[in-house]
């Protein structure tokens, strides 16, 4: 799988076919399904056609940005243009980066972020080649888990996000969710991204929270200035946390216990 992902992250290296039918659409749709207090922002990133021997000076505007002020204004249907020419050279998409956000909280900074990736080669393995159905629409599939730690000296709760693949059966497999197309597959076509978040939370970092019948709750550590506070097999001496709404608690996710 990593390897895959590694040959399919390879900018420039495949794109379109010459010759695509001009009565062919030329964008297609990106949405996607996602749980509550997620966005997602797109990036999506052109290369030089194929045969073409042009550059656009810089790199510049050879990517577009959707989502782009996602805290205020968040739309989940994209829809995405296959070839575009910039400062005189044919573009054609090569693939579309992923920044998926959770936020937990009303702060600036009270969000979490994973990526997850669609590429479009002109050749892709058929065991990796996302297929549409009758309606038009492809879906791949993702489970988000949250994963919770402290963070400075009064012992602020943080969450980060971690995004995996899942099968048909909702295991999670080992890399950040993806799907992989050929050009002809996606004129007027959807692509759709479905998230589901993991039913448990879990420490970011082994070792520093202990499990209890109700929750969690947070080793010390030598003192509280102790940023990492491993438990180091002291499961007795716990410390208090604060909620980014500002609770001051000592069991995660209850607060009291």
């Amino acid at each position: 799988m990593k390897s895959l992902i590694k040959t399919l992250g390879l900018s420039g290296c495949l794109a379109f076919t010459a010759g695509c039918a001009s009565s062919q659409p030329n964008t297609f749709t990106f949405t996607a399904d996602l749980p509550p207090d997620f966005v997602y922002q797109a990036i999506a990133k052109y290369v030089p056609a194929e045969g073409e021997t042009c550059s656009v000076p810089g790199g510049r505007n050879t990517a577009v940005v959707y989502n782009v002020k996602w805290r205020g204004i968040y739309q989940p249907n994209a829809e995405i243009a296959l070839r575009r020419t910039v400062s005189g050279c044919p573009l054609v998409i090569s693939r579309i980066e992923l920044d998926i956000y959770a936020t937990y909280g009303k702060a600036r900074g009270d969000y979490g972020v994973d990526t997850a990736s669609v590429f479009i080669r002109n050749e892709v393995e058929e065991q990796y080649k996302s297929v549409f159905n009758e309606m038009g629409e492809s879906t791949f599939y993702g489970e988000c888990q949250q994963l919770f730690r402290t963070s400075g000296k009064p012992r602020i709760l943080r969450k980060l996000l971690n995004c995996k693949t899942i099968d048909a059966q909702g295991e999670r497999g080992t890399s950040q969710p993806f799907a992989a197309f050929t050009p002809d597959q996606l004129p007027g076509k959807t692509v759709k991204m479905h998230i589901k978040l993991a039913d448990e939370e879990r420490p970011a970092i082994g070792d520093t929270w202990v499990k209890v019948p109700n929750g969690w709750k947070r080793c010390m550590g030598d003192n509280y200035e102790d940023q990492y506070a491993f438990c180091f097999g002291n499961y007795k001496d716990f410390s208090g946390f604060q909620m980014p709404d500002g609770r001051q608690c000592t069991i995660y996710p209850g607060c009291t216990e």
